[in-house]
């Protein structure tokens, strides 16, 4: 999961080349929003929680197309920041679907840095390795008793074992033939 963060992603492609790209609902949804006049703010929120909260990718995609048709004409720049970015915003739809809420939103990592960059803002930088190191653990170790629990974490094996999930289901090998 990340906000857009393209050298992130580049670099964790040369380390595991296998890993899947999720965009951050939270940052699309603001940046989609900063692309359009206030007036046109609430009904395009609400298209973007339609494709992201849809029961599939097939109905994602079509509230996509009707976000597109509605926005279209009007905030073209607007419809290509959801339209160039699909397969990453959508790549949460092939795993499980307890895991979807999960996986749309970068923003329990982020809330809990928050606290990291203000104190380093106020003064100017965490001092040295030792003290960024330290204020981060704690910062974790305190944060991690509000984190709410992965839902279904027996899948998480299933998961990083390469099995395929669709529409949020586990798919089932076929069934070998008799030869």
């Amino acid at each position: 999961m990340g906000d857009g963060a393209l050298g992130f992603w580049k670099a964790l492609v040369e380390v595991l080349p296998e890993a899947r790209h999720q965009r951050c609902w939270v940052h699309k949804i603001a940046n989609v929003l900063n692309a359009l006049p206030k007036s046109a703010q609430p009904g395009a929120k609400k298209a973007q929680q339609e494709i992201y909260s849809a029961e599939d990718r097939e109905h994602a995609l079509k509230a996509i197309t009707a976000f597109g048709k509605t926005c279209g004409a009007k905030f073209p720049k607007a419809v290509k920041k959801i339209t160039d970015d699909v397969d990453e915003l959508l790549a949460f739809y092939d795993f499980p679907a307890e895991h979807w809420i999960h996986l749309r939103t970068t923003n329990p990592i982020e809330s809990t840095f928050a606290t990291v960059r203000l104190r380093t803002k106020v003064t100017r930088g965490p001092g040295s390795a030792a003290a960024a190191l330290a204020m981060v653990f704690k910062l974790l170790e305190s944060a991690q008793a509000r984190w709410r629990a992965v839902n279904a974490p027996h899948l998480i094996a299933l998961v990083r074992a390469g099995v395929r999930f669709e529409r949020g289901l586990l798919v089932e090998r076929p069934k070998a033939t008799a030869a």
